[in-house]
């Protein structure tokens, strides 16, 4: 995918008059810390099945809480806020049909990991009225008439809301019930939104089954099985009541990934292929049992990573495919013009297309439209628009606060590592700055996750105006990049993942990109790495920040009767042996990476801040690296948070965090 320069742009909030707008020259100081980290004003939007109704969750002036809005896209059609909660956000939004939507809630803004309010499960009209109330939740809904006195119980959640058919109405919605106790069972149960009345789903699953994956009807073709560190796929043909095994094989060793179905029996899967693994999208062929030979889209150096955009009806009209960023394949010759012709309005950004009666001359789209540097805008465009009508409409930026003319520049490079593994580097920079700049090393969490893609990104564009330059290495471990890559990081924590971050910083330097100034940090697995590298390699870093990071990996991995966690007894017996390592037989590779008894090795200045209520990486983890630290005689600046779990999601605990993040740099980086 190539990526152009950023035109001007134009955008318009919500309900508003079109205005164009010319990006302003960058100011001399930084935008401030919450331009980055509050946020977005645009949760969800959604098309209705004819096109004329655009559902949008957001925050509406003087809210704090994402609300739900229709706009009406007919003639002289405006917004208007059909519902709010008091408590918590709505999202989740899906049309039933053309004039009645479902939705549930969550707290955004509870970062406490407990449950503090179950997502219910609620409909509405487009005109704000028949409030009904499906599925229970602790919290109240404002406006609330009208609700059922009968609710299904909280742990029933939405999974599936067939297209609507032209014979009837479209009152019928499939729920998945979680069994609450250790084996992550879920239950398809059918719900008549009308009367609220829930009954079986009319289909069985296999047992064991812990997710499936359903056509447009609402019926289940895909079911997932899991029983211990046996995990199955099945299938289920339309108009059979048979399930057949597609594999049956561990966690770490499935055969091949299954993205999705059509409506006319077509089942898509993703293979990895060639020397490196890279996946592959084709079709299953069930005359062979396997899948097919020849590939729909492959995408060398990456992972295809697929979305199917299948019409209702069963006509499988593209793939949406994430290489350096998103892309799309349209299979339909109309919609791929109409890409290219988006692609023109918008060029030099992703340009993200949903749609309704798609390539036909009545179609309505919504295009979202983003950058490195833009976050993002929501645009609509109706080919049939009445007389006298703009054929393209512009709906509202997802983060209007941010000015892309003072946003740096996002690229993707590649580069050999020691071992003359191929590794992928993100770059930020501010596109003012000149010649060699200091450097933060940001490291992603997970590990076994994908870092980063072409988009605006919080953090690194608010270590970038501080004039930083920000790099992020997908270290071997990561996905996205094949297998190869991914297998090459099994017990390499603290290894040749942490050689590739400092490879990372090396290849920067010798760039003439950064210079002799450097601080590396992360947060979760990437905080543990920036452990690692003032213990490795404290000759490339002046500091480390490292928040909510695994620092005891004997905890990490066996657990402990003292400590609470939320990391599975399956994943400690079954994948984290392979993953990081045996606390038998690897004890000593794990000691030897462990930050906390490798603590007294660690001399950087060093801010550590944890979540108090954090599951997956509990405080203990901070607390035993933090006297430890103290023992050797280098204390860290230490900060936790109350009431926040994995991930600080409080925005005055954000914001605390990003102005504690930007003083420590200064301090540390601005030195001779």
């Amino acid at each position: 995918m190539t990526m152009l320069g950023l035109n001007a742009k134009r955008w318009l909030q919500l309900g508003a008059t079109l205005c164009a707008l010319t990006a302003a020259a960058a100011t001399a100081a930084p935008p401030p810390a919450e331009v980055f980290f509050k946020p977005s004003d645009v949760g969800e939007a959604h098309l209705s099945p004819s096109g004329r109704w655009l559902a949008v969750t957001t925050r509406l002036k003087g809210q704090e809480r994402l609300g739900l809005a229709v706009v009406d896209l007919s003639p002289g059609g405006k917004s208007k806020q059909i519902a709010q909660f008091n408590d918590a956000d709505i999202g989740n939004v899906h049309w039933q049909d053309d004039g009645r939507l479902l939705f549930s809630s969550s707290d955004l803004a509870d970062g406490s990991g407990l449950r503090r309010a179950a997502w219910g499960l609620f409909g509405i009209d487009i005109e704000g009225k028949r409030i009904r109330q499906y599925v229970k939740r602790q919290g109240g809904l404002a406006p609330s008439e009208g609700l059922f006195a009968e609710m299904l119980q909280w742990n029933h959640t939405l999974a599936t809301v067939p297209h609507p058919q032209a014979d009837g109405p479209n009152e019928d919605v499939l729920l998945a019930e979680m069994v609450l106790d250790d084996t992550g069972l879920r239950l398809p149960v059918r719900l008549n939104t009308r009367t609220g009345v829930s009954r079986a789903a009319g289909f069985t699953l296999p047992p064991n089954c812990v997710g499936w994956i359903s056509d447009s009807n609402a019926d289940a073709r895909v079911a997932f099985t899991r029983k211990k560190d046996v995990h199955a796929a099945y299938w289920r043909a339309p108009g059979s009541s048979e399930w057949i095994k597609l594999y049956e094989d561990t966690l770490l060793k499935q055969p091949f990934e299954i993205v999705g179905v059509d409506d006319v029996g077509g089942l898509f899967v993703a293979e990895r292929r060639g020397p490196e693994g890279y996946q592959v999208l084709t079709r299953y062929d069930f005359k062979t049992r396997a899948p097919e030979p020849k590939a729909l889209i492959a995408t060398p150096g990456y992972d295809v990573d697929a979305e199917l955009i299948v019409q209702p009806g069963g006509k499988l009209l593209g793939v949406r495919a994430t290489v350096d960023g998103e892309t799309t394949v349209w299979f339909d010759a109309k919609m791929k013009a109409f890409q290219a012709t988006v692609d023109a309005r918008f060029p030099g950004r992703v340009n993200r297309i949903k749609c309704r009666r798609c390539g036909e001359a009545d179609m309505t789209a919504l295009v979202w439209s983003y950058s490195d540097h833009e976050p993002g805008e929501l645009w609509v465009h109706q080919s049939a628009a009445a007389a006298g009508t703009p054929a393209w409409r512009a709906v509202s930026r997802v983060r209007p606060s941010v000015d892309p003319a003072q946003m740096a520049s996002l690229d993707l490079q590649r580069i050999k590592a020691r071992d003359g593994r191929d590794l992928p580097v993100w770059v930020t920079r501010s596109d003012a700055a000149q010649g060699p700049l200091p450097t933060v090393v940001l490291l992603h969490g997970g590990p076994w996750v994908r870092g980063n893609e072409w988009r605006w990104q919080g953090m690194a564009q608010f270590l970038a105006s501080r004039g930083y330059l920000v790099i992020e290495p997908e270290f071997r471990g990561s996905t996205g990049y094949g297998e190869a890559h991914f297998t090459a990081g099994w017990k390499q924590w603290g290894q040749a993942m942490q050689d590739d971050v400092a490879d990372a910083l090396l290849w920067a330097r010798k760039q003439g990109l950064a210079n002799d100034k450097a601080c590396v940090a992360g947060a979760s697995y990437g905080g543990y790495s920036t452990l690692m590298g003032l213990v490795k390699h404290p000759e490339l870093y002046r500091c480390g920040v490292a928040w909510l990071a695994v620092a005891d990996l004997d905890l990490f991995i066996q657990g402990s009767w003292l400590v609470d966690d939320d990391v599975s007894d399956v994943a400690r017996k079954f994948s984290l042996p392979d993953l990081i390592g045996d606390p038998v037989k690897d004890a000593a590779m794990i000691a030897a990476n462990s930050p906390h008894k490798q603590a007294a090795r660690i001399k950087a200045p060093l801010l550590l801040a944890y979540g108090e209520s954090d599951l997956r990486v509990p405080l203990a983890h901070g607390t035993r690296l933090r006297d430890a630290l103290k023992d050797a005689g280098n204390p860290p600046e230490w900060v936790v948070y109350a009431h926040e779990a994995h991930g600080f999601t409080k925005l005055a605990n954000q914001l605390d965090f990003a102005k504690r993040l930007e003083a420590f740099l200064a301090k540390h980086l601005a030195k001779p």
